[in-house]
């Protein structure tokens, strides 16, 4: 019904963002990554959006671009998982980890995300990897191959925050010459202890 929103930011929220569109102050729900970004932007701002028609409401979530707002859309696609959940998950992990996580089957990074449970990861990945790999090949998805993903993984098991492990592991990724994951997780260690 309202497949993009563009105007001039009037308020940022805890959650959602105003956008002024010819005097009409429309409230957008965003994810928490969104509104990092939107609060560096100045001038006339474009959000894709969905409109969601309850009952007692009408809602509109806003992501800053397509590939976004196909991720809200496989997720609310999965039984049992609502809008508000969606944004949850895409506003405590960045799309292309999330896609990582189902291809991977690593339940430990979707039960992280509150209001994720073993069940509902069990379900998210059953019902969306399949999906998720279709999709990648539609758009241009950069999912951390298995050893990244496996370095990653034992650095948050080791108790690091999970972007601190991704940009560490990122970043030892490009400077090392034979990647192994022995070697990856030595340097993200050096790396993380330096900070």
């Amino acid at each position: 019904m309202i497949s993009h929103i563009s105007g001039e930011i009037a308020h940022l929220g805890k959650d959602f963002v105003v956008i002024d569109v010819g005097g009409i102050g429309y409230r957008v729900n965003v994810t928490q990554y969104a509104l990092q970004e939107l609060a560096d932007k100045k001038g006339s701002v474009k959000l894709y959006t969905h409109l969601n028609v309850r009952e007692d409401a009408l809602t509109l979530y806003g992501f800053m671009n397509q590939v976004k707002l196909e991720m809200f859309y496989l997720i609310t696609s999965v039984s049992g998982i609502g809008p508000q959940i969606a944004m949850k998950i895409l506003s405590q992990v960045k799309v292309e980890e999330f896609a990582a996580a189902i291809l991977h089957e690593d339940e430990k990074v979707l039960t992280r995300i509150s209001g994720i449970g073993s069940k509902s990861a069990k379900r998210l990945i059953l019902e969306l990897k399949e999906k998720i790999r279709k999709k990648m090949e539609a758009y241009d998805f950069t999912v951390t191959n298995d050893i990244t993903h496996d370095a990653v993984s034992a650095l948050i098991s080791l108790g690091f925050d999970r972007n601190e492990a991704v940009d560490a592991v990122q970043a030892v990724s490009e400077d090392i010459g034979e990647l192994t994951i022995e070697a990856l997780i030595k340097g993200a260690l050096s790396r993380l202890r330096e900070k």
